[in-house]
């Protein structure tokens, strides 16, 4: 089995796929031949997929086996109503057989293989499962990703102890944006004074790579 890292987040719109394809690049800039799946990917309408679109096009400029690679090859299912999977697929299961057949055929061409979830930890992909239950079943490491506003402390904390009480391997990192003017002084000296890393996707996506890779 290649090297599998899953990048979920505390909630949506946090940055999985800017991050995910930071670390695309950082990886193949070290020589490692690189790939990218989302296992489901919703709000995909007349084809046009927001995410898979922008990572099948990142992954093919950084490494040229998957110039031969359809979106569909990188998002297996997709669904039109923009919505936790349980919901946009009217409570269908979740189609284990077709993301395996996926991996297996990309994880051909790559060494390390990054997943990109939907949402947060608990988004149900249908009645039994939720996204951490994806990160446990493909046996990866988690990248979790974290806004900078005020609720970043609860917020990372909660999913944290998530994946720590499933006893999945995992890093946290910080998106901080152009508007997250109050981290500094309302969150961070939370951190600092309890001993904890914050490790920022635009600055550190080196150090980053380096941890999940020895995970």
């Amino acid at each position: 089995m290649k090297k599998r890292i899953f990048i979920t987040a505390t909630n949506t719109d946090i940055g999985k796929t800017y991050t995910t394809k930071l670390l695309l690049k950082e990886f193949a800039s070290r020589g490692l031949r690189v790939g990218v799946i989302k296992p489901v990917e919703t709000g995909v309408v007349h084809g046009v997929y927001l995410d898979g679109d922008e990572l099948l096009k990142c992954v093919q400029e950084l490494n040229k086996d998957f110039e031969g690679v359809s979106v569909e090859d990188i998002v297996p299912i997709s669904y039109e109503l923009p919505a936790a999977p349980f919901v946009s697929s009217d409570a269908k299961d979740f189609d284990f057989k077709a993301v395996d057949e996926k991996v297996k055929m990309l994880e051909q061409m790559c060494d390390v293989l990054i997943f990109e979830g939907a949402g947060g930890l608990l988004v149900p992909v249908d009645r039994e499962n939720m996204v951490v239950d994806l990160i446990k079943y493909y046996k990866a490491v988690a990248l979790l990703v974290s806004h900078c506003s005020l609720g970043c402390i609860n917020d990372m904390l909660l999913s944290k102890r998530l994946l720590s009480d499933m006893g999945i391997p995992h890093l946290v990192a910080f998106n901080c944006r152009e508007e997250d003017t109050s981290f500094k002084d309302v969150s961070k000296p939370y951190f600092d004074k309890t001993g904890f890393e914050v490790l920022k996707v635009s600055d550190e996506i080196d150090k980053i790579c380096d941890v999940l890779y020895n995970l």
